[in-house]
């Protein structure tokens, strides 16, 4: 079976959680496929073949630039018996394929353009060209993965003309070897943590998706006790990067022990910085199923959560985590979620248990051995005869 992976992400450049899933996916279906990885970069090696953006391209819109890398992904898949894409930066590269090579084309569903208007800041009119993208792709798909039972609605409800029975769920995973806990300190030394005081750590890019302004604002008020360790990059705008760095400057004027930390650091160092916090916040206010809760949950860490997206099906509310509503009043919001981490940071015995339970769920339910099979599985009933 000669698959094509197609992303945008992929090590060493990974800075989401689509990135992630391609990653340890693609480790786990090598053993069970002829695969090739088609992603952003330059060169080619070891069944990974990086494409650039069309250099007279330069300086253009980023949708355009997408598309430019997608063309050039659809013309070298020729000999591929299946193609499989990730995320709107690739999908419409599949769908090319699809056509222009007469295979089958299934995508994975990480998130939905139409639930995520704030992007229209981030690419301009790009938005309307990520979207047709989306919906040409996804429309057209021999099958649609969802990552989340929540996904798969949502995945319905933007695109009622697609058949409901093209769409399969099939969950994130973690591998619980690499994700587990490190009992050592070299990390929070460095950081200039104090080991003797609790913390709260939030880990994720600055965007409106993820949250991280209600966030900084929640975090105002809760136990001073604690300190607050924001591993937080990869602005989606200069304004909203601006909008972080005012209230960060803001919060670190009101309260000691606040850190940042903008740089992607490697995987070892923020399993540590997992395994030691009191608490790991996720304040998404859309998540198809947010696979950092489980990096945190595997690292035996309690999770503070949204009750938003796919998130309801990896934190256990009251038994690996809390998880916080999120309405249309976002000063209530903000409270809500500050005293969800407050309940956690004045429990550590709860927040203990509940991070044991984590990691337990995780180890149990989240395998990315099992994922592999389940994404198998589909490729071979679409490729099946007749």
């Amino acid at each position: 079976m000669r698959v094509g992976l197609l992303t945008r992400e992929y090590p060493p450049d990974v800075y989401g959680g689509a990135g992630v899933h391609v990653e340890f996916l693609a480790r786990e279906l090598r053993p069970l496929a002829d695969l090739d990885v088609h992603c952003w970069g330059e060169g080619a090696a070891d069944g990974v073949v990086r494409h650039r953006p069309w250099s007279s391209l330069d300086g253009a819109n980023d949708a355009l630039r997408t598309f430019s890398v997608d063309l050039s992904i659809a013309a070298a898949l020729e000999g591929r018996e299946l193609v499989h894409s990730h995320t709107w930066y690739a999908n419409l590269a599949g769908h090319l394929a699809k056509l222009q090579h007469d295979i089958p084309h299934i995508m994975t569903a990480h998130s939905l353009e139409p639930l995520r208007p704030w992007k229209a800041e981030q690419l301009g009119g790009g938005y309307a060209l990520s979207s047709w993208a989306e919906r040409t792709a996804i429309e057209a798909a021999d099958a649609v993965i969802a990552v989340s039972g929540a996904m798969r609605e949502d995945i319905l409800g933007c695109y009622p003309a697609l058949d409901p029975a093209k769409v399969r769920v099939v969950h994130n995973g973690i591998d619980t070897s690499l994700y587990q806990p490190d009992h050592g300190t070299d990390v929070l030394e460095r950081v200039g943590l104090d080991l003797d005081r609790p913390y709260v750590l939030f880990v994720g890019r600055i965007t409106r998706q993820k949250g991280v302004p209600q966030l900084l604002r929640a975090v105002r008020d809760i136990d001073p006790a604690a300190q607050v360790v924001l591993c937080a990059g990869a602005p989606d705008t200069p304004e909203i990067d601006q909008e972080f760095r005012s209230l960060f400057q803001e919060l670190s004027r009101v309260r000691a022990g606040v850190y940042w930390i903008p740089q992607m650091l490697p995987r070892p160092d923020v399993i540590q910085l997992l395994t030691h916090a009191a608490v790991f916040v996720c304040p998404s206010v859309y998540e198809p199923l947010g696979i950092v809760n489980l990096e945190a949950m595997a690292c035996g860490t309690a999770v503070v959560a949204s009750r938003v997206g796919g998130i309801p099906e990896v934190v256990e509310d009251g038994e690996t985590g809390l998880l916080v509503p999120v309405e249309e009043n976002a000063e209530d919001n903000v409270a809500r979620l500050a005293r969800a981490l407050d309940l956690l940071l004045a429990d550590p015995a709860a927040a203990r248990r509940m991070g044991e339970a984590g990691r337990e769920r995780a180890v149990r339910e989240f395998g990315w051995d099992a994922v592999a099979r389940r994404t198998v599985q589909l490729y071979e009933e679409i490729l099946k005869p007749g």
